[in-house]
């Protein structure tokens, strides 16, 4: 499935382009294509499936082959909250692997709509954090050091301990 939705995150529009894959095999042949042209990812597994948990670093792998970077932004979600009676993994896996990731973590309900909002704000904040990262590391780089400018007006300056 494929929804385009516009919000407001921060006091700052977004435009949210979701393709939930749900692991459809008919997604596969487009996969690496979409993983190129995403700026963020949300990972689900299934509270009630330990075999999902275990696909979860498979997949954060696959972005990471496909990007060539590891600093794709990427939110870890739990889903099926609600049915706290068939867990089969910890909400305390779920945290240690978010943070092995470095990334927000979230336990939602879809059936209950438990935090769903708040994924995709942590999603589209933290897309801008690395944006504005990426941006002052370019200003820094471009910065020159000891520019023949500095060093040209540097006699000019007027010294703070002198008197006029």
């Amino acid at each position: 499935d494929a929804y385009k939705i516009r919000i407001r995150i921060d006091d700052e529009p977004a435009n949210l382009d979701i393709l939930d894959t749900a692991g459809q095999a008919e997604f596969t042949a487009m996969r690496d294509q979409y993983m190129r042209a995403g700026e963020g990812f949300i990972i689900c597994y299934s509270i009630t499936d330990r075999r999902s948990f275990h696909e979860v670093r498979e997949f954060k792998q696959l972005i990471y082959r496909v990007r060539r970077t590891d600093d794709t932004p990427v939110v870890l979600v739990g889903n099926k909250s609600d049915l706290k009676q068939l867990r089969q993994v910890t909400k305390e896996e779920g945290l240690a692997l978010a943070r092995e990731f470095s990334c927000p973590f979230f336990e939602t309900s879809a059936a209950y709509r438990y935090y769903i909002d708040d994924v995709f704000h942590a999603l589209v904040r933290e897309i801008r954090r690395k944006e504005k990262e990426a941006v002052l590391a370019m200003e820094k780089k471009s910065k020159p050091k000891n520019s023949v400018w500095k060093r040209l007006k540097s006699p000019f300056r007027k010294k703070k301990d002198s008197v006029t």
